[in-house]
Protein backbone atom coordinates (compact mmCIF):
# COMPACT_ATOMS: atom_id res chain seq x y z
CA UNK A 1 0.00 0.00 0.00
CA UNK A 2 3.09 2.38 0.22
CA UNK A 3 2.83 3.15 -3.20
CA UNK A 4 -0.45 4.37 -3.19
CA UNK A 5 -0.55 8.06 -4.56
CA UNK A 6 -3.32 10.73 -4.29
CA UNK A 7 -3.84 10.71 -8.40
CA UNK A 8 -5.34 7.25 -7.27
CA UNK A 9 -7.97 8.52 -5.39
CA UNK A 10 -11.51 7.91 -6.68
CA UNK A 11 -14.62 10.21 -6.98
CA UNK A 12 -15.85 7.76 -3.87
CA UNK A 13 -12.97 8.76 -1.83
CA UNK A 14 -13.04 12.65 -3.25
CA UNK A 15 -16.66 12.80 -2.03
CA UNK A 16 -15.99 11.40 1.52
CA UNK A 17 -13.29 14.36 1.53
CA UNK A 18 -15.57 16.65 0.78
CA UNK A 19 -18.10 15.28 3.63
CA UNK A 20 -15.19 15.56 5.65
CA UNK A 21 -14.47 19.66 4.37
CA UNK A 22 -18.02 20.37 4.83
CA UNK A 23 -18.58 18.90 8.19
CA UNK A 24 -14.67 19.85 9.58
CA UNK A 25 -15.77 23.84 8.44
CA UNK A 26 -18.92 23.77 10.22
CA UNK A 27 -17.45 22.66 13.49
CA UNK A 28 -14.77 25.15 12.74
CA UNK A 29 -17.50 27.98 12.34
CA UNK A 30 -19.25 27.16 15.20
CA UNK A 31 -16.07 27.33 17.56
CA UNK A 32 -14.82 30.09 15.83
CA UNK A 33 -18.40 31.76 16.84
CA UNK A 34 -17.77 30.83 20.40
CA UNK A 35 -14.43 32.59 20.51
CA UNK A 36 -15.64 35.73 18.97
CA UNK A 37 -18.78 35.71 20.80
CA UNK A 38 -20.51 36.49 17.26
CA UNK A 39 -22.59 34.74 15.24
CA UNK A 40 -20.15 33.78 12.32
CA UNK A 41 -21.66 32.88 8.84
CA UNK A 42 -20.14 30.32 6.37
CA UNK A 43 -20.80 29.35 2.43
CA UNK A 44 -20.15 26.12 1.24
CA UNK A 45 -16.69 25.20 1.30
CA UNK A 46 -14.81 24.41 -1.83
CA UNK A 47 -12.91 20.88 -1.71
CA UNK A 48 -10.02 21.02 -4.20
CA UNK A 49 -7.82 18.11 -5.28
CA UNK A 50 -5.10 20.39 -6.50
CA UNK A 51 -1.28 20.47 -8.60
CA UNK A 52 0.90 21.85 -5.71
CA UNK A 53 1.84 24.61 -8.04
CA UNK A 54 -1.64 25.80 -8.13
CA UNK A 55 -2.28 26.34 -4.77
CA UNK A 56 -1.11 29.69 -4.45
CA UNK A 57 -2.55 30.73 -7.74
CA UNK A 58 -5.82 30.09 -5.27
CA UNK A 59 -4.89 32.61 -2.84
CA UNK A 60 -4.26 35.33 -5.09
CA UNK A 61 -0.56 34.67 -5.78
CA UNK A 62 2.59 33.21 -4.62
CA UNK A 63 3.20 36.80 -3.85
CA UNK A 64 -0.06 37.64 -1.24
CA UNK A 65 1.17 37.93 2.39
CA UNK A 66 -0.51 35.25 4.12
CA UNK A 67 -0.56 34.06 7.83
CA UNK A 68 -0.13 30.16 8.21
CA UNK A 69 -1.01 28.20 11.20
CA UNK A 70 1.27 25.23 11.17
CA UNK A 71 0.89 21.77 12.89
CA UNK A 72 1.83 18.37 13.14
CA UNK A 73 -0.84 15.53 13.18
CA UNK A 74 0.39 12.05 15.73
CA UNK A 75 -1.83 9.45 16.44
CA UNK A 76 -3.50 7.12 14.68
CA UNK A 77 -2.36 8.46 11.47
CA UNK A 78 0.61 10.96 11.03
CA UNK A 79 1.28 13.88 8.96
CA UNK A 80 0.86 18.17 9.10
CA UNK A 81 -2.10 19.99 8.99
CA UNK A 82 -1.96 24.02 8.22
CA UNK A 83 -4.64 26.74 7.74
CA UNK A 84 -4.07 29.99 5.99
CA UNK A 85 -5.63 33.21 6.13
CA UNK A 86 -5.11 36.32 3.94
CA UNK A 87 -3.11 39.15 5.87
CA UNK A 88 -6.13 41.83 6.25
CA UNK A 89 -8.51 38.55 7.33
CA UNK A 90 -5.91 37.64 10.21
CA UNK A 91 -5.42 41.27 11.77
CA UNK A 92 -9.66 41.71 11.32
CA UNK A 93 -10.04 38.11 13.57
CA UNK A 94 -7.14 39.73 16.17
CA UNK A 95 -8.62 42.99 16.44
CA UNK A 96 -12.23 41.14 17.29
CA UNK A 97 -10.40 38.23 19.71
CA UNK A 98 -8.78 41.14 21.28
CA UNK A 99 -11.48 43.12 21.31
CA UNK A 100 -9.54 46.24 19.91
CA UNK A 101 -6.94 46.78 22.21
CA UNK A 102 -4.64 46.41 20.43
CA UNK A 103 -3.51 49.86 18.82
CA UNK A 104 -3.35 49.63 15.18
CA UNK A 105 -0.26 48.09 13.33
CA UNK A 106 0.36 45.77 15.97
CA UNK A 107 -1.31 42.98 15.53
CA UNK A 108 1.24 41.08 13.90
CA UNK A 109 3.30 41.51 17.71
CA UNK A 110 3.78 38.94 20.29
CA UNK A 111 -0.59 39.45 21.64
CA UNK A 112 -1.75 39.54 18.36
CA UNK A 113 -0.02 36.47 17.36
CA UNK A 114 -0.77 34.38 20.16
CA UNK A 115 -4.53 35.29 19.66
CA UNK A 116 -4.09 33.91 16.09
CA UNK A 117 -2.61 31.41 17.23
CA UNK A 118 -5.34 30.32 19.58
CA UNK A 119 -7.81 31.08 16.20
CA UNK A 120 -5.62 27.96 13.90
CA UNK A 121 -5.56 25.67 17.02
CA UNK A 122 -9.62 26.27 17.32
CA UNK A 123 -10.22 25.65 13.76
CA UNK A 124 -7.56 23.02 12.74
CA UNK A 125 -8.61 21.15 15.86
CA UNK A 126 -12.61 20.81 14.88
CA UNK A 127 -11.20 19.35 11.45
CA UNK A 128 -9.06 16.89 13.50
CA UNK A 129 -12.35 16.00 15.57
CA UNK A 130 -14.39 15.55 12.35
CA UNK A 131 -11.78 13.18 10.73
CA UNK A 132 -11.43 11.58 14.18
CA UNK A 133 -15.56 11.07 14.56
CA UNK A 134 -15.93 9.57 11.18
CA UNK A 135 -13.06 6.93 11.03
CA UNK A 136 -12.56 6.15 14.84
CA UNK A 137 -9.11 6.81 14.84
CA UNK A 138 -7.61 8.82 17.36
CA UNK A 139 -5.85 12.47 15.76
CA UNK A 140 -4.08 14.35 17.85
CA UNK A 141 -2.24 17.30 16.75
CA UNK A 142 1.09 19.21 18.22
CA UNK A 143 1.58 23.06 19.46
CA UNK A 144 0.73 25.27 15.87
CA UNK A 145 3.61 27.29 14.88
CA UNK A 146 2.91 30.68 13.35
CA UNK A 147 4.35 32.70 10.21
CA UNK A 148 3.66 35.35 8.48
CA UNK A 149 5.25 35.70 4.98
CA UNK A 150 4.18 35.21 1.59
CA UNK A 151 1.84 32.15 -0.06
CA UNK A 152 4.95 30.89 -2.13
CA UNK A 153 7.01 30.94 1.03
CA UNK A 154 4.79 29.48 3.79
CA UNK A 155 3.60 26.98 1.14
CA UNK A 156 7.49 25.35 0.86
CA UNK A 157 7.05 24.16 4.44
CA UNK A 158 4.78 21.58 3.73
CA UNK A 159 5.86 20.85 -0.15
CA UNK A 160 9.36 19.45 1.37
CA UNK A 161 7.28 17.17 2.91
CA UNK A 162 5.40 16.68 0.19
CA UNK A 163 7.69 15.88 -2.71
CA UNK A 164 7.94 12.53 -1.57
CA UNK A 165 4.28 12.07 -1.72
CA UNK A 166 3.13 13.21 -5.67
CA UNK A 167 2.17 16.90 -6.70
CA UNK A 168 -1.14 16.84 -5.46
CA UNK A 169 -2.56 18.41 -2.22
CA UNK A 170 -5.82 18.49 -0.73
CA UNK A 171 -7.16 21.96 -0.16
CA UNK A 172 -10.99 22.44 1.90
CA UNK A 173 -11.22 27.11 1.33
CA UNK A 174 -13.94 28.28 3.80
CA UNK A 175 -15.50 31.48 3.25
CA UNK A 176 -17.11 33.00 6.48
CA UNK A 177 -18.15 36.13 7.20
CA UNK A 178 -19.37 38.41 10.36
CA UNK A 179 -18.96 42.02 9.43
CA UNK A 180 -16.10 41.27 7.37
CA UNK A 181 -15.92 38.36 4.56
CA UNK A 182 -12.89 36.29 5.26
CA UNK A 183 -11.18 33.53 3.08
CA UNK A 184 -9.53 30.55 5.29
CA UNK A 185 -7.80 28.16 3.54
CA UNK A 186 -7.11 24.71 5.36
CA UNK A 187 -5.09 21.88 3.85
CA UNK A 188 -4.19 18.43 5.27
CA UNK A 189 -1.40 16.51 4.44
CA UNK A 190 -1.24 12.82 6.34
CA UNK A 191 1.56 10.46 4.95
CA UNK A 192 0.44 7.61 2.41
CA UNK A 193 0.19 5.46 4.81
CA UNK A 194 -1.80 7.28 6.45
CA UNK A 195 -4.67 8.27 3.54
CA UNK A 196 -4.34 4.21 3.47
CA UNK A 197 -6.18 4.05 7.33
CA UNK A 198 -8.31 6.52 6.71
CA UNK A 199 -9.78 5.15 3.30
CA UNK A 200 -9.63 1.33 5.63
CA UNK A 201 -11.58 2.72 8.68
CA UNK A 202 -14.11 4.65 6.45
CA UNK A 203 -14.98 1.04 4.74
CA UNK A 204 -13.50 2.42 1.29
CA UNK A 205 -11.90 -0.29 -0.90
CA UNK A 206 -8.09 0.20 -1.30
CA UNK A 207 -7.19 0.86 -5.08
Amino acid sequence: MGDMTLAQITENYYDVLKELGNIGAGNAMTALSQMLQCKVDMKVPQVKLLEFSAVGDMMGGEEQIMVGVFLGVEGDITGSMMFMVEEECAKHLIRKITMGMLPEGTEFEEMGLSAMKEVGNIITGAYLNSLSTMTNLKIFSTPPALTVDMAGAILSVPAIQFGILGDKILLIQSQFYDDMELDGYFILIPDMESYAKILTALGLPLV
